[in-house]
């Protein structure tokens, strides 16, 4: 429909393909937090911003290195670990009111407009470059426009039954299981609800359109974010209350692993295959930790202490070195090229 009302392709990928891939979180996030289930409306978001980025990236990368754009990490990254430390920031008094949503409602409009006229603004000037005339799009016929509004409703409606039948289902495998809705948050809906990035990353990557595969992990968290919790937190009455233990370990989790983008793609603007093992073998840890900590196994205090004392300092010193070298190596490339050209000039 986009296409047949002359949006340019750029711009529908920016929003209303970004938004469709977070459609899940935002549904079951705002179903949840109406029935009173906050704990499991914080949980999915996230559990599905960490989910993006050290499974579905880790992923990724391990079928193919990942190539990231430069505008990636000079803008959407930043934005991105912006969004995911702004959460703390709300979440300081122990919930996440209704003005607090409106606020990243707000600001949702506002990164979507941002969006919408940094891309109008590259395509115009492709244009003039290359003397392209931009394109109107395709003419669907009155059938066919009939037949995707049918589609895009649809969808919506089956997009609330899911969202309902998962949050039941959810309750419900949380008491069999003994585990509290924001553990199960955290995991099982946090990876059901992150399905749609799972495919359009895998298959962006196999198909070797790679920057796609990042772009649209970190446009999903920045969604997840100001349209999840904000929409959930404006719309539950009361807001959203947040537990000390999400405060304390799961949202600082989600902003570590925003912030382990910024070195990983600024190495090369590439993530190879030992960096996606990497990112993978955290979510793995992770997931571990939440099930051993609800479960109150006893290898828990031996787990922790080897994750704190030796992997997470290890994993810290190898990032360090891989940048280290990444900045002595462009230095030492721009010093070769300054005397290749001291050395022309001396010649001539």
């Amino acid at each position: 429909m986009a296409a047949h009302l002359g949006v340019r392709p750029v711009i529908v990928g920016l929003t209303v393909v970004a938004m469709g891939t977070s459609a899940p979180e935002l549904a079951v996030s705002v179903m949840a937090a109406l029935r009173g289930s906050a704990d499991l409306a914080l949980g999915n978001v996230v559990g599905s911003n960490i989910f993006n980025i050290l499974f579905i990236l880790g992923v990724s990368a391990i079928i193919t290195p990942l190539a990231v754009a430069h505008k990636l990490v000079r803008v959407e990254v930043p934005l991105m670990i912006g969004t995911s430390a702004l959460v703390v920031v709300l979440v300081r008094d122990g919930a996440i009111g209704v003005g607090e949503g409106v606020v990243l409602c707000g600001l949702l409009v506002a990164y979507i407009a941002f969006s919408v006229f940094g891309a109008r603004r590259s395509k115009l000037a492709q244009n003039e470059l290359g003397g392209v005339s931009g394109g109107t799009g395709r003419h669907l016929g009155q059938a066919s426009l009939w037949r995707q509004v049918v589609f895009i409703v649809v969808g919506l409606v089956l997009l609330i039954l899911g969202s309902r039948w998962l949050l039941a289902g959810t309750v419900d495998l949380a008491r069999a299981l003994g585990l509290s809705r924001h553990v199960v948050g955290l995991t099982i809906v946090a990876a059901g609800t992150s399905l749609p990035e799972v495919a359009t990353s895998i298959v962006a990557a196999v198909r070797g359109e790679r920057d796609i595969a990042i772009g649209n992990v970190v446009g999903s968290n920045i969604f997840n974010v100001l349209g999840g919790l904000g929409l959930a937190g404006a719309l539950a009455p009361g807001g959203i209350q947040v537990s000390e233990k999400a405060i304390s370990y799961d949202i600082p989790v989600m902003i570590a692993a925003s912030l382990v983008c910024l070195p990983i793609f600024f190495t090369r603007y590439c993530i190879s295959r030992w960096e996606g093992l990497l990112l993978l073998g955290y979510y793995c840890a992770y997931v571990s930790f939440l099930i051993l900590d609800a479960t109150g196994h006893r290898a828990l205090p031996d787990f922790t202490f080897l994750m704190s004392a030796i992997v997470l300092p290890l994993a810290v010193l190898v990032i360090a070195i891989s940048v280290a070298r990444h900045i002595v190596g462009n230095y030492l490339q721009k010093a070769s090229s300054a005397r290749g050209i001291g050395k022309k000039g001396t010649d001539s």
